[in-house]
């Protein structure tokens, strides 16, 4: 299984940052999950990193947020008709984008997407914020968890995955995240993107932190 962060607020040298996020699993199946805030730099960093979105598969979109979905408009221009997995609760504005260029499915439970990935299914956020979906990855090692931007709670996130098995790492945005102890136990951790706490995290868990960026590659 390998993992290549596309898109993200930091960047490795060469590639564009910004506000968002997109990351491809590779296992088999292409799966990009998340397509950042805007569609040129993401079009220019998968150009970089030698990823074809006519290869892509499946789609999944975490939640219905612009930093998320911005770019999915562009990329569908160079797809091939891949599978677009959506949250339920998606805006009709979303939907359009995809429908026509692709095969939406709507997410509401746990269920597994291909062969050792899977989705949390669409776990309430309240209040405001969108409900939101995850992705559980099964590897040798243990789950790999990748979160959008976590509104629904890293603790949630954490709960529903472990219904799966034991968390190996997990990734991605912990938004405001503070409840540090839940990470207790993960041997891995790579908070990205939109996290107000990334630094108290690697002061805490300097043995678990591994910073990730767009150009990070993961291969288990």
């Amino acid at each position: 299984m390998k993992i290549t962060i596309v898109y993200d607020n930091n960047a490795e040298e060469g590639l564009r940052s910004g506000w968002g996020f997109s990351c491809l699993i590779e296992n088999g199946k292409k799966i990009l999950f998340d397509c950042g805030d805007k569609g040129k730099p993401l079009m220019e960093n998968m150009e970089k990193l030698g990823i074809d979105p006519a290869s892509i598969d499946i789609i999944v979109l975490s939640h219905d947020h612009w930093d998320h979905t911005g770019g999915l408009d562009e990329l569908l221009k160079h797809t091939e008709n891949p599978e677009v997995l959506i949250p339920a609760s998606f805006s009709g504005k979303t939907k359009a984008t995809a429908r026509g260029r692709s095969k939406i499915k709507e997410i509401r439970g746990q269920e597994r997407i291909t062969e050792n990935v899977y989705t949390t299914g669409e776990l309430e956020s309240g209040g405001d914020l969108p409900d939101e979906q995850s992705l559980v990855l099964k590897t040798p090692k243990g789950l790999i968890v990748i979160a959008g931007c976590s509104h629904p709670g890293v603790g949630n996130i954490i709960t529903k995955a472990r219904e799966m098995g034991e968390i190996y790492w997990i990734m991605g945005g912990f938004h405001g995240f503070s409840d540090f102890g839940k990470l207790d136990g993960i041997e891995m951790l790579s908070p990205c993107h939109c996290t107000q706490h990334t630094a108290e995290i690697r002061k805490k868990y300097p043995d678990n932190f591994r910073e990730i960026k767009a150009g990070s590659v993961i291969e288990i």
